[in-house]
């Protein structure tokens, strides 16, 4: 049964498509089986795969609101064992769309029904807003993690997120835990990054993974490419912070299905 991982954070530009895809991609590697859903209208994760979004037939969207099959949009990837559930621009309606429907919170995890089992692990880019397209995947999902860029600001809005979590686990999903908390964008050369980075770790404790995802160009021109780091360049620093990252996440979610 795949574990559900919700990859969150209202603020726009912090890494969720980025991490969301070079995570997915590690973990695939890594011999896993993994779905990505492209729940951001924005589809940089879809994109960032090399998948042109204007010749796609049918997208995240269709499932949502049309309520066709999810493995009826799924697409194969170049990264063997990922699979991608695409995202278009139209998924920007749903929101409005689904506001009028007495299941609108739920139609992702009733999507997700007879499909975990296929997978070891389902990815979800959340858009950087609250609403109801992010309320889907936090109601589908067993984990939550929070992207967080080491700059000015980083703090600022995780209190309403916490806060959201939390009325999702008491109301609608009492499965969903904190996955843990990654710092994006680290930047070595800046007291700033460090300042946040100490921050962070002191409010979020032991949930903040050890890897840090440093600030790369490397990291910025792969999806323009439409390729994970490790494709564009699986030997820069980028790429081996996921990988690290992978590890770890790796670690912690089969690590608590062991321990049950």
């Amino acid at each position: 049964m795949a574990v559900v991982l919700a990859v969150v954070n209202q603020k726009g530009g912090v890494g969720k498509s980025t991490t969301a895809l070079n995570l997915s991609a590690a973990l695939a590697r890594r011999g896993r089986k993994v779905l990505l859903v492209d729940m951001d209208p924005q589809g940089n994760a879809t994109s960032g795969l090399g998948i042109p979004k204007d010749r796609l037939r049918a997208s995240v969207y269709d499932v949502l609101l049309r309520r066709l099959p999810l493995r009826a949009v799924l697409l194969p990837t170049a990264v063997g064992g990922l699979e991608v559930a695409p995202s278009t621009v139209e998924l920007a309606g749903a929101e409005v769309e689904l506001a009028v429907e007495e299941d609108r919170a739920e139609r992702l995890r009733e999507a997700l029904e007879g499909l975990r089992d296929r997978y070891d692990l389902v990815v979800v880019d959340c858009p950087p807003s609250l609403g109801l397209l992010t309320l889907n995947a936090l109601v589908a999902a067993d984990r939550a993690l929070l992207p967080i860029q080491c700059e000015y600001y980083a703090l600022e809005g995780l209190s309403l997120l916490l806060r959201t979590l939390e009325l999702v686990r008491g109301s609608l999903n009492p499965q969903l835990r904190l996955g843990g908390v990654v710092l994006t964008m680290y930047d070595p050369r800046t007291n700033l990054s460090e300042q946040v980075a100490r921050e962070v770790r002191a409010f979020f404790g032991e949930e903040v993974f050890r890897t840090v995802i440093p600030r790369t160009v490397r990291l910025a021109e792969a999806p323009s490419h439409g390729q994970p780091i490790f494709l564009y360049d699986p030997h820069s620093r980028g790429a081996l912070a996921y990988e690290a990252l992978a590890e770890e996440v790796a670690w912690r979610l089969w690590r608590e299905e062991r321990d049950g």
